[in-house]
């Protein structure tokens, strides 16, 4: 008589981690987790009050598989597939390779990603709540991520620019910089007609307030916003322009300087980010997880 299947392991107990702020910076980092495990709702819960409190969470020393990363991700929401198809993981659509290693002359993962200022996927109805980006392989020199916060970028806005923005919308596409991408790196592929129709531009409001927190964020960037809707086109680019200026302010930013095995945590509704840039000859791949949100507001 065969033996009757094993039950699958309850959650285990609350781990016993440190989440630590970063000296100089809204980030913190979390020392002690095991990611590897399943993790008690418990520590969930505190891991989403810190990623409230802090927009970039770091985990350090994850060494998980991919569909580790998958499964701690979709704790927080259900996730969403890029567009770009062709650098999704074999056998992990949702995860996305950003990557600059090329393979028989061909890349094996985006490599121009984050090259502008930007909130990932702010050119859907729904745009992330949040990415999760996994180091895999990191370039002696180079590589580093700027966040810069969104929250603090717009309360130290002048009270006449604030007034002047309250209500405005702004339209978002991503296809604003495409072209221009495509010229920089030939290999970024043409979009297919269905890729088309799945990116078609959308408006969400200039100012957006955070479902959670409450507060207020700036939501435009240089990478995929493309105007102010209704106003004319010269003043639409300098209300951006002014915008764009304010939200990357130096006081304003956190440097993110990869360590092996680092799982970055990010609020797509609290920060913008930045790739620093990675020199050509040396090797960078990581991959990227993102949560869907809901619609600004």
């Amino acid at each position: 008589m065969s033996a009757l299947p094993t039950a699958p392991a309850a959650p285990s107990g609350t781990q016993d981690f440190e989440i630590r702020p970063l000296p100089g910076s809204f980030a913190a980092e979390v020392l002690g987790l095991d990611l590897s495990r399943p993790l008690a709702q418990q520590d969930i819960d505190r891991l989403h009050r810190a990623h409230l409190a802090h927009h970039v969470v770091v985990f350090r020393g994850q060494r998980i598989t991919p569909a580790q990363q998958v499964a701690f991700s979709r704790r927080f929401g259900p996730l969403q597939i890029h567009v770009q198809k062709k650098f999704q993981l074999a056998g992990h659509p949702e995860v996305l390779i950003v990557s600059n290693i090329k393979e028989n002359g061909e890349p094996i993962g985006l490599g121009d990603a984050g090259h502008f200022w930007h909130s990932d996927l702010s050119y859907k109805d729904r745009p992330s709540l949040g990415s999760l980006l996994h180091a895999q392989t990191l370039p002696a020199e180079g590589g580093d991520t700027l966040f810069a916060d969104q929250h603090a970028a717009y309360d130290a806005l002048p009270e006449a620019l604030k007034t002047a923005i309250a209500g405005l919308r702004a339209e978002h596409s991503y296809l604003a910089k495409y072209e221009e991408l495509r010229a920089r790196s030939p290999w970024r592929p043409a979009l297919t007609p269905a890729q088309l129709e799945e990116v078609k531009p959308t408006v969400h409001p200039v100012v957006r307030t955070h479902p959670e927190t409450g507060r207020k964020a700036l939501f435009v960037s240089e990478h995929f916003t493309t105007r102010i809707v209704g106003l004319p086109e010269d003043e639409s680019r300098a209300v951006l322009d002014e915008l764009f200026a304010a939200s990357t302010r130096p006081e304003f930013l956190y440097r993110h300087r990869w360590q092996p095995h680092d799982l970055v945590f990010w609020d797509n509704r609290s920060v913008m980010h930045l790739a620093a840039g990675t020199p050509d000859h040396l090797p960078r791949k990581l991959y990227r997880t993102t949560i869907e949100g809901d619609a600004p507001f």
